[in-house]
């Protein structure tokens, strides 16, 4: 079976007034009381988006690139951020756990420069 798409983030320097204008665009709420890698947002800037379906997240802060990326549940980020450079694929980040929480991350570009997530469990780190 295909590994399947497991989160989304939209990043930008401004996460508030993004949060704002997705929410009244799409109706999102979102809980910013969890936690995610420094690497991924500024500290406290992160708000997870109730939704139905894919899960996701908008942060950032100042000195973050504004960028939209979606996760891909692999067992072993490490792995797959390896597979992917081998395939052509640049690494960008990761892997990096998730303060608090059993979750690795990773990013990479592919051949033609899309950025990708990876998300994983903490254990295979």
């Amino acid at each position: 079976m295909a590994q399947p798409v497991v989160h989304f983030e939209i990043i930008g320097t401004d996460p508030t007034k993004l949060r704002g204008y997705y929410g009244q665009l799409f109706g999102w709420r979102f809980d910013t009381g969890g936690s995610v890698a420094p690497s991924i947002s500024a500290a406290g800037d992160y708000g997870f988006a109730e939704l139905d379906g894919v899960p996701g997240g908008i942060g950032g802060g100042t000195g973050f690139d504004p960028h939209v990326v979606f996760y891909v549940g692999v067992p072993d980020v490490e792995a797959a951020l390896q597979q992917a450079e081998r395939l052509g694929g640049i690494r960008r980040m990761g892997p990096d756990r998730a303060p608090g929480r059993d979750l690795v991350v990773g990013h990479f570009t592919d051949p033609e420069g899309n950025l990708v997530g990876l998300a994983g469990p903490a254990w295979a780190v």
